[in-house]
């Protein structure tokens, strides 16, 4: 099994978990294959972010959403079709939990892999 990060940035971001405020999100296209299969998710972790060196993502406010699965592999067509789609599945993963992604406000370059 192996598991990509196709794409992931760092956002300001407005969200309350376990009575913690959240003023950041990492927010992840992922890709994972075995044998023969692929399933590409959308994720978001909501975390604390205290001060501009603070980047400890925080695991208890992680949201997922599976975007496809079945059988393939990899393929960059699909991945920029899901990337289209992707700012969708993250805002509703974050308004089902009353929280909002800024996305005109990144924190950091983003990385794809």
């Amino acid at each position: 099994m192996a598991v990509v990060n196709v794409y992931e940035r760092y956002f300001e971001a407005s969200c309350e978990y376990n009575g913690v405020p959240r003023k950041a999100a990492l927010v992840m296209l992922t890709a994972d294959s075995c044998e023969g299969n692929i399933r590409y998710s959308a994720g978001v972790t909501f975390f604390p972010h205290r001060d501009e060196e603070d980047y400890a993502v925080s695991y208890d406010a992680f949201f997922e959403r599976t975007l496809f699965e079945g059988k393939g592999r990899r393929s960059k067509k699909r991945e920029q079709a899901f990337l289209t789609d992707f700012q969708t599945a993250i805002d509703e993963l974050a308004a089902e939990q009353n929280a909002e992604v800024f996305w005109d406000k990144p924190m950091r370059e983003e990385r794809r892999g």
